[in-house]
Parts: C-alpha cells; structure tokens; sequence
C-alpha cells in the first residue's frame, strides 16, 4: 500500500485515498514536475492467487485499450508502472461523484435527468462499439459513471470491457456485477456483444429513474410505472426493451436506442390516447376553453404574482442579510422557487466569494442547485452569463487540492474549462465577456492538456498560441478594471508560466523582449496594487518574489551558445 505522502518514481506524491476495492486502490496524486493531479491505481501481486492474476492482466488490457480511446466521455491513462509486488496505472483525476453516490443521498432521479444521462451515455457506448474492432464494456452501473461538476458524465472501470471477436461462439469467463449484467455474460449463453451492454444500460436507467437497486429485493426489473405512476409510459416501454431477456428483443445498436430516447414521447400510451382524444373532442373543449378562459387567465396572473413575490422577496432579503450563511440560505429559496432564473445563482456565486474562497463544500452546493436545473438553464437566453461567472469562481477562488506546500492553480484552471465552454456554446458573440470566455477555456485548455502532449512529444506549436492568449487575458483584466485577486492571479499565472516555458516560447518564434516586457510589467503592476487580506499579500509577494527567477529564466533560455 502506497503511503500517504510518499513519491513514486520520483514524480508522482500520493496525496490520499480516494477509493479502492477488493485488490486495488485508488490515489489521488500530484505530479511534482507539472503540478498535475492524477489518479493512481494500485493492484498488489499476490503469489498462488488466480484471482490476482485475473484482476492484473485486466488493469494492464483496460490500460491498454483506453489508451487507444479519444472521447469526451472516457479517461485517458497515461502511464503504467509495474513494479515488483504492485502494478501502478496513472490515469485522469475525474472531480465528482459516481451516480450511485446521488442514488444513496437523493434517490430517483428526475426523468428528464435521466433521460439526458442516457443519451449521453449511450453515445460514449456508440463510440465504443463503432470502434475497430469494436470494445463492448460490460459493467454499466451508476457506480461507474461519474457526474462531473458541469453536468457531463465520465464512464470508468474498464477492468471487464473486452475487444469483440466475429468467430468466438462464446466469452470463456463469468464477468459483470449481479442485478446489472445481461444474461450472455454467465457463460454458455453465447458471446457479449452491443447489445449486452445495451440491457446493461437498461437496467442502469431502472436504477435512475426508479430509485430500486437491481441488485437488491425483489430482484426483478419491474415496469418504472409499478414504482411510480408519473413516469412516462415512453420511458417505460424503452427499458423494458433494453432489458429482454434475449439479445434479439432488444435494440440492436446504441444508436438505434438513441433515436428511442429522443422519440421517448411518441412511444407513451397516454400521448398517442391524448392526441386521438385531441381530435375527438376539439369541438367540445374549444367551447369549454372559452367558458374558462377568464377564471384560468386571472388564477394563473394570481399564481405568477404570488411566486414572483415569494422569488423577489427571498432576493431582498439575501441582499440585506448580514450573514453569509443566511444569504446563502435565502438565495437557495430563491432558486428552488425559480430554478431557471440566473440572479439567485449569481447571488449564491457572490456570496460564496466574500472570503475568496470557494470551498468544496460550497461547491457541492452550488452544483448541485445548477446541475439539477441544467436543462431549463440552458433554455435562458442569459445562461452564459451564469457559466461565464461560475468559470471564474473555479478559476480564481476554488480551494480544492490546495495545500501550505502547493498552490492548486491548474486544478482550478481544469476545473473551469467546461463552464467557459458553456459561455463560449450559449454565449453571444457580441456579448461583453465573449472573448474573455474564449481565452479563458483557451488557457485552461492548454493547462490540461499539456502534460499529456509533452510526454507524447506533441506540444510544439502549442506555446505561441497560449503566449498570445496570456497576453490578450492580461490586456483584458487592466482594461476591465478587475479585483485584485483576479490580477493577482493572473499575474502569477504569467511568471510560472514564463518560468516553466520560457525555452518553448522560444521553440515557438515568440521573442526574448516580447517576454521581458511581459514580465516586467507584470511585475510593475503587482507591486502597486494595495491588497486588503493576507491571502492577497501572500500572493502579491510571490509574483514579486519570482520576478528575478522568472527573467533568469528567459535569460537562461535565449542565451547564445
């Protein structure tokens, strides 16, 4: 077992234990050369045990084979070590939780949630299947799919996937988790295919939507609606047929379950009754429309007014409330009555600033509000303002991973990157923050994926474009008049920069005297802002203690030979 503090070979410090399982663990680690977080798996060599053996040959082959995998959805694995008596895998630290975690605390999900989740799930399954050859998981369960902080899933635990072969007449091992697997994958039922991992998601979608453990009494998939009357009749009719017993009865490809999912709709007994009724009886409603009309329009304006002012009084007083804690709990109320209005989120963000720090648990909470609400967000037309803001509350103010010994810069940056994208996606190109949203996911961008392209050797070209976009931020920030923790930062970000890149700036044609003006302004401007908290002394004094490293550093670097 790894200990807590300890390095492996000499680059990677194991921070604490984030998960593990019957012969594995799993780390959280930072990368001392790259301040980079990653996750660490360890699997201990067991001599004389089969089963070890089993679970050792499956990491190597799911390391393996995500190696070859480009998708949003999926890890990516970037070493393996194999030492004497453990095998390490260093692969992407995924931030969130798994949605078995939101079944525990919250049970069934909202449909329309659940419904997002599966096709975004069965479009990472797609690309699986559509492969060369084609890889079929296997192992679709809520605990292997991880909710990420901007909504997106993430599948993990490829420990069972396996590449499909056209002449196998069968899988020659029982592999799955009880209550999810598809019957095919016991042995002698024939060879796991697409449309095993189809009853898979099935059954993960029962879970979801349900709230019922497949692995737990009664043990048997019953239709949602035995559960709960309110579901869809669609919905229904769609797991029941991912769930067939025989592979032939249910959907044949995850593409073709797709098109069911967005069509869930027409397939409900009640919609297709609903529009027979609509014809039947247009005339008798048209006439009993207009007796009502009245009383419906003034009942519906006593109802708006009524939550308008419930939603406008919960904003007035988080507003003049003196305790964060009770503005906090005003601007929740706020956002349970109207959940896809941004000014109570914007209000919860601000809140959660005043002691710049946006601490993980302040996280969870806000996420938690937006994620839930998601759908009808992004229906705002003012949505990217709210992605736009909450990107910069990562950026310049989540705590996550920070320690006395290490600043969290690039996680916060990581950590941003797909709110900005939000920003950028539903944003307007006219709009005041549109190019600081684009730099902002630009930069970000550059800080997560750089690791992975200087190991593969692929980073050149990568450093002009991000010097550019360093100084159009900087430009920006001064032009904009931000706070003093949003230059403070950014000027930091420009000397570890610098610092650490100064000779592939010079690879990439940017100038020696282009840095040095850079730097120096940087410099000048740290040194002139009055801070008023310690953390922002802290920081201010660190920009301009690395002044002298940072212009060594370009000295060092575009020195003539």
């Amino acid at each position: 077992m790894a200990a807590i503090g300890s390095v492996i070979e000499g680059k990677y410090e194991i921070l604490k234990l984030i998960g593990k399982g019957g012969m594995s663990k799993v780390y959280l680690a930072m990368d001392k050369r790259l301040n980079k977080q990653w996750a660490v798996k360890e699997i201990e060599k067991r001599a004389r045990d089969k089963n070890n053996e089993v679970v050792i040959q499956s990491a190597i082959a799911e390391a393996n084979m995500i190696k070859k995998l480009d998708h949003p959805a999926l890890p990516r694995i970037v070493d393996i070590l194999d030492k004497d008596d453990v095998i390490y895998v260093i692969m992407d630290y995924i931030e969130g939780e798994p949605l078995s975690k939101v079944l525990d605390e919250y049970g069934a999900q909202p449909q329309e949630q659940v419904i997002e989740w599966a096709k975004q799930l069965c479009d990472v399954l797609d690309y699986l299947h559509t492969n060369h050859p084609p890889i079929i998981y296997r192992d679709m369960k809520p605990a292997n799919v991880m909710l990420k902080p901007d909504g997106n899933l993430k599948l993990i635990d490829f420990g069972i996937a396996r590449e499909f072969k056209q002449e196998n007449l069968a899988d020659t091992v029982n592999l799955g988790t009880k209550g999810y697997a598809a019957p095919e994958q016991f042995g002698g039922k024939g060879q796991t295919d697409p449309r095993t991992d189809v009853y898979c998601l099935g059954v993960t979608l029962y879970h979801l939507a349900t709230g019922k453990n497949p692995s737990e009494p009664p043990y048997e998939i019953y239709p949602i609606r035995h559960w709960n009357p309110q579901l869809s009749g669609g919905l229904e009719k769609i797991i029941q047929k991912c769930t067939q017993l025989n592979p032939d009865d249910r959907y044949q490809s995850c593409a073709e379950l797709l098109y069911a999912l967005n069509h869930y709709e027409e397939a409900d007994d009640a919609y297709r009754a609903k529009q027979k009724a609509r014809l039947r009886n247009f005339s008798i409603l048209a006439g009993s429309a207009l007796l009502f009309l009245a009383v419906g329009i003034t009942g519906q304006i006593m109802y708006v007014k009524q939550t308008n002012d419930n939603y406008d009084h919960n904003i007035q007083m988080a507003k003049t409330a003196s305790a964060d804690s009770h503005k906090k709990d005003y601007y929740l109320k706020a956002i349970d009555i109207k959940p896809a209005e941004n000014e109570a989120y914007m209000g919860l963000i601000n809140t959660f600033k005043n002691d710049t720090a946006f601490t993980v648990e302040e996280e969870e909470t806000l996420t938690k509000k937006i994620n839930t609400n998601l759908t009808e967000l992004r229906k705002n037309p003012d949505y990217a303002d709210l992605a736009f803001e909450t990107g910069k509350v990562y950026w310049y103010y989540y705590d996550y991973g920070k320690t006395a010994e290490s600043d969290n810069q690039i996680t916060r940056m990581k950590s941003s990157v797909e709110w900005f994208e939000d920003a950028v996606k539903y944003g307007s190109k006219d709009s005041s923050y549109y190019e600081m949203a684009v730099i902002y996911r630009d930069i970000g961008k550059f800080n997560q994926d750089i690791t992975l392209k200087m190991e593969e050797a692929s980073d050149k070209g990568q450093y002009g474009p991000y010097w550019k976009n360093m100084k159009q931020l900087i430009k920006l920030v001064d032009e904009k008049d931000e706070s003093e923790i949003v230059k403070l930062e950014l000027y930091k970000l420009t000397m570890h920069s610098v610092e650490t890149y100064a000779r592939k700036f010079k690879a990439d044609g940017v100038k020696e005297s282009d840095l040095l003006s850079v730097v120096e302004s940087v410099n000048t401007s740290a040194s002139s802002i009055e801070t008023s908290s310690d953390k922002l002394a802290a920081i201010k004094k660190d920009v301009i203690n690395r002044f002298e490293v940072t212009v060594q550093a370009i000295n060092n670097a575009y020195r003539k030979e």
